[in-house]
């Protein structure tokens, strides 16, 4: 019998390192698939050109030492959670990690000053451009 853990939700904004090339976007995108996969982790990552914005969801413990490698990851620079809380049913289950850009520039200008559930609504309200 496998028992399910609760699940939790993290969104979060970041910025790719400047000594960063662009192609590195994907490399994250591509390995964060596997990885997530093998952690029960399943969630959004969108890019910008400049930053990221994620939204991963998962078992808490899972999601919170994922969260920690990505503050500890040198790629990302201004880790900041926007908002985090349980979450009674996943929203991208059916992807380990969707990845999306987003043409409009200034689209997470305003998103990165919002926190908690406003943040949240924010993000999923974004006009995105699936890759």
């Amino acid at each position: 019998m496998s028992v399910s853990l609760p699940l939790y939700e993290v969104l979060y904004v970041s910025t790719l390192s400047v000594d960063q090339p662009l192609t590195v976007v994907h490399a994250i995108a591509a390995r964060a698939r596997i990885h997530n996969r093998e952690r029960g982790i399943t969630g959004l990552l969108v890019f910008d050109g400049a930053r990221f914005c994620q939204q991963l969801e998962g078992p808490e413990a899972a999601v919170r030492t994922l969260m920690q490698h990505i503050r500890e990851d040198p790629r990302h620079i201004y880790v900041e959670v926007l908002h985090d809380a349980p979450l009674a049913q996943r929203r991208f289950q059916q992807f380990s990690l969707g990845f999306c850009t987003l043409d409009e520039g200034t689209a997470l200008d305003h998103l990165e000053t919002l926190r908690g559930r406003t943040a949240l609504q924010a993000f999923l309200a974004l006009p995105l451009e699936p890759r």
